[in-house]
């Protein structure tokens, strides 16, 4: 809110240089504002009484929009890559696949480690358990496990996550 929208009884007024100028009734502080040719802009809508500063708006909104621009820029968005394995697989694509969910653990993503059963598979699944434990331990150094493997239909699912 500025200006002449600030509807409160009374307010707490911080000046153009940050000091206080105590509490007082809005028409005082917005005559203060006009002599300054600034604006009276409330910046702290939920204290008791609410706080507005004289400042010019329109610096006070590129400012506020330059602030919210860098913050989105260093926000990364964790995402979640899927590695999937079957039953029968061979040591040598296992590290292969080891390798692949290790460079996603490195970017900062999440890994979902899928095992996949086909047809008679389906019967040994609690001995192709260890498949997901393996991966799980051959990534320890640099992951850790965040959820752990369940099944889920024709398929085991496991969740790792980068250490901190």
């Amino acid at each position: 809110m500025i200006n002449e929208q600030i509807r409160d009884r009374e307010i707490r007024l911080i000046g153009e240089n940050g000091e206080q100028l105590g509490i007082m009734s809005p028409r005082e502080a917005l005559q203060l504002a006009h002599e300054a040719e600034l604006d009276l802009v409330k910046i702290a809508p939920g204290a008791k009484p609410p706080v507005c500063k004289i400042i010019d708006y329109g610096k006070y909104r590129y400012e506020q929009a330059r602030k919210e621009k860098e913050a989105k820029k260093k926000q990364r968005i964790i995402e979640v890559k899927e590695v999937r394995l079957s039953p029968n697989i061979d040591t040598n694509d296992l590290n292969t696949k080891v390798g692949a969910a290790r460079k996603f653990l490195e970017k900062g993503d999440k890994v979902k480690v899928t095992l996949r059963f086909r047809g008679r598979e389906m019967a040994h699944m609690a001995q192709s358990k260890h498949i997901l434990d393996d991966f799980a331990q051959a990534l320890s150094d640099i992951a850790i496990i965040d959820k752990p493997s369940k099944v889920e239909g024709r398929s085991m699912v496991m969740f790792l996550t980068a250490k901190r």
